[in-house]
């Protein structure tokens, strides 16, 4: 029983929104709804317009890519709803964390909280490789990678998480500004992708829209999905089946939206502005990756984007059009660095609030004059910096996908325990039609998480074991929470 003791006890709503007027701990609320639009798309548009809409058609979904990414938005839509409620009910940092930590309790806030730390630090790494690639593209092949003998050293990586980590130490407001520039660049790119790409349309391309099914060739033993696994289907391309196992492909495409959610504290009006954040961002680039992904199956056949290395660029190749490849790439180069921008932030800002609750060191919470968390940004840039610029990370962007659903489950479950528990709560914003909307968001999430490799399952679990031994080596033992309810338990004079 002691073992156990505690582990689920809740940190109230009240007591969270409490712990951010402390001064030495205390964010600067600067962001507006507008702000928050643009960090939203500033996340979600990044490389993945230019390349995994590609890859995906030609290898997996054929035309039915654009379907695909309508199920992964309503997915990420029913899920943007119940972390609209939370967010206005709860303005504080740390997004599902924070929110788990007042409904689930404190083991499964920590589990969730590893969870995002996860999530965040392989998506800055990763997304800040794939900026020096491109970078790479304009200075000349592999102009961005040192060899340092049996290493290799990627400086194009560490240099854009260096410039991100700067921006964001000297204040949110002006990485907001920077990434508006960025997003207009990148939004300027797809706009002439789009207008350039419509005059080598033909409607015939995208017949068959859902072709017909096919076995993979890259979905064998532990590359082969759960799902698949489960049923004894086997790994599959094309047909309806593809077509779902697509859609949980390009969620990579939206992951970071609830970044915005992890703002909130830093929001001057967040019960109105967030929710408005949330659904303007998801709106707008939904929009676009569906006209991206009409547009590019119907400028070439499918099949002719059956190379794993196919990219939009490739599209516009076969037409003869290659100068649009260095567009291409001053595009990604401008969306990446806004994606890097937004997920660092994400990662200080779920740190800094499980720093705050004592399962993390509480001197990482400090807060500078200019009202950020300035060591934690630095130590996230460092630890991120030292695994974009030497290690090859190969598949493990899918642990990305895995980490961000499980966070999408336990938020639209959560909003079912806090109406319960707590229905007094004033609600800036309140999801429609509970509780069929936090299930149905729920349940999206899953079937997407079913559809992910059992190579990424097995990751999970071992980090989360990690995790799990971490917590009972410190967290537990330093919980701010825990040390006050064993404070007001000794101050209880016992009855005689």
């Amino acid at each position: 029983m002691a073992i156990t003791s505690g582990l689920f006890r809740t940190k109230s709503v009240e007591q969270s929104i409490r712990d951010t007027d402390d001064p030495d701990s205390k964010l600067r609320k600067d962001l507006t709804a507008r702000d928050l639009t643009i960090f939203g798309v500033a996340v979600v548009i990044g490389a993945g317009i230019f390349t995994l809409t590609a890859r995906t058609a030609g290898s997996v979904a054929g035309p039915s890519v654009s379907l695909a990414f309508v199920f992964a938005a309503i997915a990420c839509g029913l899920t943007a709803l119940c972390y609209a409620e939370f967010a206005s009910t709860v303005p504080v940092a740390g997004s599902a964390y924070t929110y788990a930590y007042a409904t689930f309790g404190e083991i499964v806030a920590w589990i969730i909280g590893w969870d995002l730390i996860l999530e965040f630090a392989l998506a800055v790494s990763v997304v800040a490789k794939g900026w020096s690639q491109y970078l790479g593209e304009l200075l000349g092949t592999n102009a961005t990678v040192i060899e340092l003998g049996p290493l290799t050293f990627d400086w194009g990586a560490v240099a854009i998480i260096a410039v991100v980590g700067t921006l964001l130490a000297t204040g949110t407001k002006l990485s907001s500004r920077v990434s508006a520039i960025a997003v207009a660049i990148k939004l300027g790119v797809i706009a002439l992708v789009l207008v350039v790409g419509a005059t080598y349309f033909k409607p015939s391309n995208l017949t068959p829209y859902i072709p017909p099914s096919q076995p993979s060739e890259h979905a064998e033993g532990v590359r082969q999905s759960l799902f698949a696994w489960l049923t004894g289907s086997g790994g599959t391309a094309f047909g309806w089946f593809g077509l779902l196992s697509a859609a949980s492909l390009v969620f990579f495409a939206f992951v970071g939206f609830d970044v915005v959610a992890t703002t909130a504290e830093e929001t001057r009006n967040p019960q109105r502005d967030v929710p408005r954040g949330l659904f303007g961002s998801l709106a707008i680039v939904t929009v676009l990756y569906v006209s991206v992904s009409l547009v590019l199956t119907g400028m070439v056949s499918y099949t002719q984007l059956a190379d794993g290395n196919a990219t939009l660029a490739t599209a516009f190749a076969i037409h003869g059009d290659t100068w649009v490849k260095n567009i291409i790439s001053i595009g990604a180069i401008a969306g990446l660095s806004t994606v890097v921008m937004v997920m660092y932030l994400g990662q200080t800002r779920v740190l800094f609030a499980m720093a705050r609750d004592g399962l993390l060191p509480r001197s990482l919470a400090h807060t500078g004059s200019n009202g950020t968390p300035v060591r934690l940004t630095v130590i996230v840039g460092v630890v991120c910096a030292l695994l974009a610029g030497f290690v090859d990370f190969g598949t493990l962007e899918e642990m990305v996908n895995i980490g961000t659903l499980v966070a999408f489950v336990l938020v639209s479950v959560g909003v079912l325990i806090l109406r319960r528990t707590r229905p007094d709560l004033p609600r800036g914003f309140r999801v429609p039609f509970v509780p069929l909307i936090p299930i149905l968001g729920a349940v999206a999430c899953l079937w997407l998480m079913l559809n992910l490799s059992i190579e990424t399952w097995l990751r999970f679990v071992i980090w989360m074991a990690i995790g799990t031994a971490v917590y009972f080596a410190y967290g537990r033992r330093h919980s701010v929470l825990r040390q006050q309810h064993k404070s007001d338990d000794q101050t209880i004079t016992p009855v005689r």
